[in-house]
């Protein structure tokens, strides 16, 4: 038997312990907003120790949390250490993250229950990414009972703020020195490797009207027309960015969504103010200053266009794009190699259009990927939509290409 079927063998026999693992993961929610998750990294780190792995609890301070707009974070490390101070060999981190938005309707299961229902386990985060908790978790299980590593680390970061930008997630344990892995795998998908993604942009634009009794609505000046101007120049914009094109397979064009919109006090009075929310997705070979400052002369052209209204403009998150660095190479090649194998069929490394906590390991110089339990799209795992699941079958391969690559990564 080689070391390999060793490893698959040790998460065939885990695996139904590993399905409970996950199953008492999604039972405690993590709904952001409101951002309430150091009771999930509590649970987690109980359910940790039950393993034998201790988690380092590091509370992200409460006034910083409020500033942010969440209620608690407390991120999770887990260290593993093999022969003398790790004699010399690489740390690899893998990350994922615990926060997600809420569940919203339209389920036909429990969203906090981990249902079992035709081969898919249920539930908000099941997919994304509650379930690289549990197949990260494994595979250094397996990993130490098997391989028996004798040099180099594995470290698990187990985080709380990838929904807000990640910045008091990865972003706060890195600038506070507390982890400095020369590798990374951050939670995705199992039939793809990833190696850039979109940045992402957004603002809070709020326009500035009179408010007047609808009787005479010539004595006021309608926030909310002008925030349809301001709309309509968007939309505008929007069509105009299907011209330009990635050269990143898996990535397509820059595109723009307006996401949230409130404003007005009732129906029979004139709206003095509109705030909407949008959201700029940014190909790799865009630059983030150039969108930003692109995004505001729209606005601004608009807003100009009807006369008396003011608008203000706030950025909430800048979240630049992830672009390979050149030591991913390890990483690539032992995930192609091993999930080829188990899944029987090529793994692409490719583009996402997605966002994610990984640009922040590349912008520390941490060289990572994207490589996680899940379907072959973000629209098969339905995640931030009604009735997410995780096929169990993707779970238990996953977890064997991690363990796999980790063996090959601290031989």
């Amino acid at each position: 038997m080689t070391d390999y079927a060793k490893l698959d063998a040790w998460i065939d026999a885990h695996f139904d312990e590993e399905v409970k693992f996950l199953q008492q993961l999604v039972q405690v929610p993590t709904d952001t907003p409101p951002g309430n998750n150091a009771p999930h990294a509590e649970r987690t780190a109980e359910l940790l120790e039950g393993f034998g792995l201790v988690a380092e609890k590091h509370a992200v301070p409460a006034q910083d949390v409020k500033d942010y707009g969440l209620e608690s974070i407390t991120n999770l490390i887990v260290r593993r250490k093999y022969g003398k101070d790790g004699d010399g060999g690489r740390t690899v981190a893998l990350n994922a993250h615990g926060d997600v938005v809420p569940p919203g309707e339209g389920w036909t299961h429990d969203p906090y229950g981990g249902e079992i229902a035709d081969g898919s386990l249920y539930g908000r985060a099941a997919a994304v990414s509650k379930s690289d908790f549990a197949s990260f978790t494994f595979a250094l299980r397996a990993l130490e009972a098997v391989a028996k590593p004798t040099r180099g680390g594995v470290e698990l970061h187990f985080t709380y703020d990838e929904e807000f930008g990640g910045i008091l997630g990865p972003g706060w344990l890195l600038k506070n020195g507390l982890t400095k892995p020369d590798l990374m795998i951050a939670a995705g998908f199992s039939y793809e490797v990833v190696t850039a993604h979109n940045g992402c942009l957004q603002m809070e634009v709020t326009v500035h009207g009179k408010m007047a009794h609808a009787a005479i609505p010539s004595t006021g000046i309608d926030a909310l027309q002008g925030a349809v101007k301001i709309l309509e120049a968007l939309y505008a914009q929007n069509t105009l960015y299907q011209q330009v094109s990635s050269q990143v397979e898996g990535i397509t064009h820059p595109y723009l969504n307006v996401g949230r919109i409130e404003g007005g006090t009732n129906t029979n009075v004139v709206p003095g103010k509109v705030v909407f929310k949008l959201d700029r997705r940014m190909i790799p070979e865009e630059n983030p200053v150039e969108v930003e400052a692109s995004i505001r002369q729209v606005i601004a052209d608009a807003a100009a266009s009807f006369p008396g209204i003011t608008v203000d403009i706030k950025r909430l998150l800048l979240a630049n794009s992830m672009k390979p660095l050149a030591g991913n190479k390890p990483l690539v090649e032992a995930i192609q190699k091993h999930g080829g194998e188990l899944f029987g069929e090529p793994i692409k490394a490719m583009g996402t259009p997605l966002y994610t906590d990984v640009r922040l390991y590349g912008e520390a110089g941490i060289p990572g990927v994207i490589y996680g339990a899940g379907p072959r799209t973000v629209l098969e795992s339905h995640a931030k939509r009604s009735d997410e699941r995780v096929v169990l079958e993707d779970l238990r391969r996953a977890t064997k290409v991690i363990a796999r690559t980790l063996s090959d990564l601290l031989a």
